[in-house]
């Protein structure tokens, strides 16, 4: 069974463990199936690629984000701008969203 992921691209996080602890950033993609994230300027690697056509610019070493552990990052919320836990509650038409358990707001818009 897959972990349940709490974080959605374009989440703002703050990353509470390792080399990038206390950066903040955007998540640029979720992967459910391992239960990581990939966060903008975090846990940069280089790799050395060889030149294909797909490439524009060719070969060489080129520096990307990797994946952290989702249980390493936690979600700062857009009203009390800080880093918070989330809980799950149904609003009024049905539909299930994602809450601030500091302050209570919706972070799911």
């Amino acid at each position: 069974m897959k972990p349940k992921l709490r974080i959605k691209k374009g989440d703002t996080v703050v990353v509470l463990a390792g080399k990038n602890k206390g950066d903040k950033g955007k998540v640029l993609q979720a992967i459910p199936a391992t239960g990581r994230v990939i966060v903008e300027g975090v846990n940069l690697v280089k790799r050395h690629t060889r030149a294909t056509p797909q490439m524009p610019q060719g070969g060489g070493i080129i520096t990307k984000e990797a994946p952290i552990h989702a249980s390493n990052v936690m979600l700062v919320c857009g009203k009390c701008k800080k880093p918070t836990r989330t809980g799950m509650k149904f609003l009024t038409d049905g539909q299930k969203v994602r809450v601030c358990k500091r302050c209570g707001e919706v972070i799911d818009k």
